[in-house]
């Protein structure tokens, strides 16, 4: 029954025994500095292994800073090996802390940041159209489209023809000749539609026109070495790709109209997602806005940064009002037309709400993004707090939600509202 029952959900096997497959960094955890205590940190990690037993996710990590002090660095589960259709004699690789990740929709947050960087050093001005940088993306009715539209997902390109082959995605040249065809489904910029992988192509072309070098160079230059980042590249070198975490698409195949909205938000089905996402020319290649690799507790770094208004151990990164306009409402809350749900954007990031958002209760002033559905990655100056959870599953619907939406109120619950006068200058 219980073999039936995983291979219906497409779960893998959960060992019973949780702390053999638990990795901690104590010297990466300081509760005691931020004021948190033990009770508070072993309560966020038990809803951690709430989600782990559903067994959606072979492998997460943890990475939790509040007061800019690390209070949980922990991994659970495998990099591979222990998925729903591996054997008992596939080999069984660990995760840890330091195990690179891809964050997929996440590193939306990066690029997103990255523009905004531009335009403090005045080399774009973010109202302007992208045909001001780039002619070429003005046919068939785009001249218009702006920049910040298409930060803010209201480019009027949610998605690429469903006809392209997916090779398109790792040759520049093919993806942003596709993009110049399009035609938008709007151009005023008054109606939200998540675009999945088409706007960090816009947004790379821009930057690399305007700057005249790659963006991979420029992630380098002004974030990952600042910041002293081991992995934060776009897709992985060769050479490490065996160290990159394996995709699994896990939980109960979505069926109609949850497929539908899938498939029009990816482009594809679970199962094609997984076998292109631990694609070697996937993890090689550079698309923006779904395959920035990284640890969770980088993607963590990069948001406890934002939340100190750009700074990083001393070193200024950016500007603070750079900062505050990046995470700065654009339009209302409104129905997203690619997700279906409710959605609050900045140019660049996904917002909170109150009385309830995306990032938990009371949660107005949160910041983050989403990546597959499961990961998530923000930052809560009203709790002072920046959260990365990482996991390596592709479920879309199943048993697992209740899990994961605990997980958020968990921390909220843990990290309550702190005064006004002590928030982070980002919240005010």
């Amino acid at each position: 029954m219980k073999s039936i029952t995983r291979r219906t959900l497409h779960t893998f096997e959960v060992p019973k025994d949780l702390a053999s497959v638990t990795f901690r960094d104590p010297d990466g955890e300081h509760p005691a500095a931020a004021g948190v205590s033990p009770s508070s940190v072993e309560a966020v990690w038990r809803s951690v292994e709430s989600l782990y037993r559903t067994g959606v996710h072979p492998g997460i990590q943890l990475s939790v800073r509040h007061r800019g002090h690390q209070v949980l660095h922990r991994a659970i589960g495998h990099t591979r090996g222990n998925g729903p259709e591996d054997g008992p004699e596939t080999p069984k690789v660990p995760m840890t802390t330091d195990t690179p990740i891809c964050y997929f929709s996440a590193s939306k947050a990066v690029t997103g940041l990255l523009m905004h960087m531009l335009s403090e050093q005045g080399l774009v001005n973010l109202m302007d159209p992208v045909s001001y940088y780039c002619p070429e993306f003005a046919s068939h009715g785009k001249r218009t489209i702006t920049v910040h539209q298409i930060l803010s997902h209201r480019g009027g390109i949610p998605a690429i023809p469903r006809e392209t082959p997916i090779d398109v995605l790792w040759d520049r040249d093919e993806i942003w000749r596709i993009l110049c065809a399009a035609r938008p489904v709007e151009v005023d910029g008054a109606k939200v539609a998540y675009h999945a992988i088409t706007g960090g192509f816009v947004l790379q072309r821009v930057l690399e026109k305007v700057t005249g070098a790659s963006i991979e160079a420029y992630i380098d230059e002004h974030l990952r070495k600042p910041m002293g980042m081991k992995w934060f590249t776009y897709g992985i070198a060769p050479e490490h790709l065996t160290e990159l975490a394996t995709n699994y698409a896990t939980g109960p195949r979505p069926v109609f109209p949850v497929s539908w909205v899938v498939n029009r938000a990816l482009g594809g089905d679970i199962k094609t997602v997984e076998q292109v996402t631990n694609d070697p020319r996937f993890q090689e290649a550079v698309i923006p806005a779904g395959n920035l690799c990284g640890t969770a507790e980088e993607m963590g770094r990069f948001f406890q940064m934002m939340l100190n208004g750009g700074v990083w151990n001393g070193k200024r990164i950016c500007r603070e009002i750079t900062i505050k306009r990046a995470v700065q409402q654009f339009g209302s809350l409104q129905i997203d037309r690619t997700m279906m749900i409710p959605m609050r954007f900045s140019a660049g990031l996904m917002l909170g709400g109150n009385p309830v958002g995306l990032w938990g209760p009371q949660s107005r002033y949160a910041f983050g993004h989403i990546g597959l559905i499961n990961k998530m990655c923000w930052a809560d100056p009203a709790r002072d707090i920046s959260v990365s959870l990482l996991n390596t599953g592709i479920p879309i619907v199943g048993h697992h939600l209740p899990a994961l939406a605990r997980f958020v109120y968990t921390v909220c619950k843990q990290f309550p509202l702190i005064p006004e006068t002590q928030r982070p200058l980002v919240a005010i």
